[in-house]
């Protein structure tokens, strides 16, 4: 695909223009996808539909007001300003009270699901060669120390869970070449959530995440945790026996009760009515298998905007723990580094208040020639620290897949 198909951005403070039905031309995903450039666009692709966002017309402030009021705000004066369908498209971290980088764009163009346009199969652009600098932050052993440190404290009563995690930094020999990164994560998994957007000033958040935390459309709200993991195998029948493994892992299976209930519990008051099954399925990746419930429910409240869902959800077990207050403690204690947008969201919502808000893992951090890696695991009483670490090399090879770099 040529990025001739690129739209021009529009002058600063011009009106968004938004794609009124996305294109369903074959190739119109995997345009959206070629067309989009690092620092200034924002592209978002999940199971419904591509996005990609130009330009900056407007930025949500940083202030002590509720989040989904300043986007609300933002919203509004766009369409006052003239403004017929303004979204905002971004990242918040995984700290509440941080600054979030959402914005609304200039310009937006649309298409089908990646996984819908029959061009995402072609061979894409190969990493090139080059040489990768590799550190871990924390090394593994002091990793599977800080899990060991944690199990001790849950058998001893103090919490229930803690989500740790730790970093991979890759300091390339040559210029990161970010929309080959984001085509090659794209293709690895094109049913998933893959996203790139500006995180900061000089910074690029780019991933794939398995994982939506929750999308609403009218009065409808869908949301699907995850949580129990397992890698996956290149021998099919290895394959197939860890997946029902993980299927009957009580392990696994006590880590995803936890976050699905408080999933319920979070949604339930905004709700007439909430389906959750009573057992999780399983969904794949590239790299891994995950117990996965989808919840469903209907709004009592129509003016309950996806940020408001997403608020009342972040952060979930899946991310930080349980009870909440004394696992982020935990993590702090434990993780020698800021997490920053790791384990936040990242999405959109339109005035309306309709969006998608999907959890931020399977990612980097990219600045300069430098990719900051984030792989956590979920831990429990029953955890072992050696398995809790290879889970986490697992989730790295994701994104290393990607860059052409080896653990």
């Amino acid at each position: 695909m040529s990025a001739s198909l690129r739209v021009p951005t529009a002058p600063h403070g011009a009106a968004t223009r938004t794609s009124p039905l996305p294109s369903t031309s074959p190739g119109a995903a995997t345009a959206l996808l070629d067309a989009y450039r690092p620092g200034t666009d924002r592209f978002l692709a999940s199971s419904r539909h591509t996005l990609l966002a130009i330009g900056t017309s407007a930025e949500v402030p940083h202030d002590a007001r509720p989040l989904s009021l300043r986007v609300r705000e933002v919203l509004d004066a766009r369409r006052r300003a003239g403004d017929p369908a303004p979204i905002v498209v971004g990242a918040l971290p995984f700290t509440p009270d941080a600054p979030p980088s959402l914005a609304v764009p200039q310009s937006v163009r649309r298409a089908p699901a990646l996984c819908e346009d029959p061009l995402i199969a072609l061979p894409g652009p190969a990493a090139e060669p080059g040489t990768w600098q590799t550190r871990e932050v924390p090394a593994a052993a002091d990793y599977a120390a800080s899990v060991a440190a944690a199990v001790r404290r849950m058998r001893a009563g103090e919490f229930d869970k803690v989500v740790l995690a730790r970093t991979l930094e890759l300091i390339s020999s040559h210029d990161l070449d970010l929309p080959a990164m984001l085509r090659r994560l794209a293709q690895h998994d094109p049913k998933g959530y893959t996203f790139a957007l500006p995180s900061g000033p000089g910074r690029t958040l780019i991933g794939a995440s398995p994982e939506l935390l929750v999308a609403r459309a009218g009065n409808v709200l869908t949301a699907n945790p995850l949580a129990g993991s397992a890698p996956r195998s290149d021998d099919l029948a290895e394959d197939v026996r860890r997946a029902a493994t993980l299927l009957e892992s009580p392990k696994d299976l006590h880590e995803h009760a936890v976050v699905v209930d408080a999933v319920r519990e979070a949604l339930a008051p905004f709700c007439v009515s909430l389906d959750v099954p009573e057992r999780p399925t399983l969904v794949r990746t590239a790299a891994m298998w995950h117990l996965s419930t989808t919840v469903t429910g209907t709004l009592a409240d129509p003016g309950t905007s996806s940020l408001d869902l997403a608020s009342a959800l972040h952060p979930t077990p899946a991310v930080c723990g349980t009870p909440t207050d004394v696992a982020r403690a935990v993590i702090a204690e434990s993780e020698p580094f800021e997490r920053g947008a790791y384990t936040g969201m990242v999405g959109w919502q339109d005035a309306d208040g309709d969006g998608e808000w999907v959890v931020t893992i399977r990612c980097a951090e990219a600045e300069g020639r430098s990719l900051r890696l984030f792989a956590g695991a979920g831990v429990v009483a029953a955890s072992s620290p050696e398995a809790e670490t290879a889970e986490t090399g697992a989730k790295f090879r994701t994104f290393l897949s990607a860059v052409g770099a080896a653990l």
